[in-house]
């Protein structure tokens, strides 16, 4: 009861509160919550306070684009729990990370990934005068594969070490909750059963071993998932002396000149994480050539002449842009015209940061006069 009156933690849940309805204001779940603010937002602060806090259903789902995953979408009050745990760890875990990790960072997302890996493969190479090799591999299952007591040991070690602030105790109280939740009790499924075939076993909570897996969708399993594999970054750059390394979630990469070196690595990392976080390699995703045939990675192709967007980002683009152009917009609700926005800004955007004109160079998109005012 200690933090009942306790001001400041109220003001943080409001700051989390006004984080969590960003892109969300419209859906049902943010604005059932709105209706009644302060008193959702109070009650929300006694039952934390008051140790009564449990985390509501989620709604589950399929999504096909980019890829078919599993979606286990929070209740908006416990996006609002999320927000404030993410809020105050993540200056802890900045601390933590090193510098080539680009998942879930400010400023050192997809993009960032890219253009770190471009410029490692140039400075390998000497601008591509010498030989050296990419070894890239990836991870079978991971968010379903991490172990919550594991990671929940990682957590609360790093709080309970690293972070002095007031909500301490209240922060080890949410986060372990966060962490240990199953999802998928008592989940509302959202479509029909027909949508979750074709999706592998590994890619979901449904069949994740017991005490495994983190649902796709919240804000927390992102940074969780980024932090789970810190001790792995710190292996490679550290113990290993591996200095061009890059890591995006589970999408990693080792450059080095010699290639016999990165073969022998192989086993070195399989059984490093199978040995700490319990997490294996993707068997069939282990890519190992040399520098100047270039490299797919985060959704594009870079080569020693310039990056290229994948054939499956090309794909989603060709996709949207029919869709748009044969879309009626006098039919729709602004809410609807913004979302409509936001998706083909994304297509505008990627002319900025890559060559796509040599595939989308006959590509018309019609839009409304006024669309982008």
């Amino acid at each position: 009861m200690e933090f009942f009156n306790n001001e400041t933690f109220l003001r943080d849940l409001w700051l989390a509160y006004y984080d969590a309805r960003k892109h969300k204001r419209n859906t049902m779940n943010a604005m059932s919550f709105e209706q009644n603010l302060e008193h959702n937002i109070y009650m929300l602060y006694r039952e934390v306070v008051e140790r009564h806090y449990k985390l509501s259903p989620s709604i589950c789902f399929i999504i096909n684009e980019p890829v078919k995953r599993e979606i286990f979408a929070a209740h908006f009050r416990d996006r609002i729990i999320h927000h404030y745990i993410i809020g105050k760890l993540m200056p802890v875990f900045e601390n933590q990370f090193i510098y080539d990790t680009y998942s879930c960072r400010v400023g050192k997302g997809t993009l960032f990934g890219i253009k770190r890996l471009e410029h490692f493969l140039r400075g390998a190479t000497e601008n591509f005068t010498k030989d050296a090799y990419i070894l890239k591999l990836d991870l079978s299952g991971f968010f379903m594969s991490i172990n919550k007591k594991i990671l929940w040991d990682m957590v609360s070690q790093l709080i309970n070490h690293k972070y002095s602030a007031y909500d301490k105790d209240l922060l080890l109280y949410l986060t372990e909750l966060v962490i240990m939740n199953n999802p998928t009790q008592g989940c509302i499924l959202k479509g029909h059963k027909s949508d979750w075939e074709g999706l592998p076993s590994n890619k979901s909570l449904f069949c994740a071993k017991a005490g495994c897996g983190l649902p796709i969708g919240n804000l927390t399993s992102q940074v969780f998932a980024n932090y789970y594999l810190t001790p792995f970054d710190r292996f490679v750059k550290e113990t290993l002396k591996m200095k061009y390394y890059g890591r995006y979630v589970d999408d990693f990469f080792i450059i080095h000149n010699d290639k016999v070196l990165l073969q022998r690595l192989i086993p070195v990392i399989r059984q490093y994480l199978a040995d700490t976080v319990q997490v294996n390699v993707h068997p069939k995703k282990v890519y190992l050539q040399p520098c100047i045939r270039g490299v797919s990675y985060l959704g594009c192709h870079i080569k020693p002449w310039g990056r290229f967007l994948s054939y499956r980002t090309r794909k989603n683009i060709m996709a949207l842009v029919n869709e748009l152009n044969t879309m009626d917009f006098s039919i729709l609700h602004q809410d609807e015209i913004n979302v409509e926005r936001s998706r083909c800004g994304s297509y505008f955007g990627q002319r900025e940061h890559f060559k796509i004109y040599d595939y989308l160079g006959e590509v018309k998109l019609s839009l409304p006069d006024g669309y982008f005012q």
